[in-house]
């Protein structure tokens, strides 16, 4: 039998070496959790968001990764995200003060092997229609990141 060598994903190239290791902790988390995710997801307010997470049930998490205090004060579009998840998290590492972030909010503090839920995010459901326009933003997404790895010339095929 043929052995198949791993598909590895593309790098993206915009995060910093601290938060990739943020979100390679927050992914572990999240699948010890039964959760699954899919990051730097376009939303339709045309922001993107760093990780957003569906569980079996399809409750919507969307995790803002900061890796400094300087990131947190320089980003202030994260309370747009609200309006596209029932929760919303901060992750960081131990590096960064956690009464930094909002109380609103929750925060989960990572490192390279894993996570830790430091504070739960408040609950705030989403409406039915946003709900479904988050989920098949996040099944799409998905589907065509798997499909590159797959093939990646399959968006020269016509």
């Amino acid at each position: 039998m043929l052995a198949l060598e791993p598909i590895e994903p593309p790098v993206d190239g915009r995060q910093s070496e601290t938060a990739l290791m943020i979100q390679r902790g927050v992914g572990r988390f999240l699948k010890a959790n039964g959760m699954v995710m899919v990051t730097e997801l376009p939303l339709a307010s045309g922001r993107r968001a760093d990780i957003v997470a569906i569980d079996g049930t399809g409750e919507i998490w969307i995790v803002e990764i900061k890796s400094s205090v300087e990131d947190f004060r320089s980003d202030l579009k994260w309370p747009e995200y609200k309006m596209h998840c029932d929760k919303l998290f901060f992750a960081s590492h131990a590096g960064v003060p956690a009464d930094l972030f909002p109380q609103s909010s929750g925060l989960i503090l990572a490192d390279a092997y894993g996570a830790e839920m430091i504070r739960d995010g408040l609950e705030h459901r989403l409406a039915g229609s946003r709900r479904k326009a988050v989920l098949i933003r996040f099944g799409h997404a998905a589907a065509s990141r798997l499909h590159q790895l797959h093939d990646p010339d399959a968006h020269r095929a016509s």
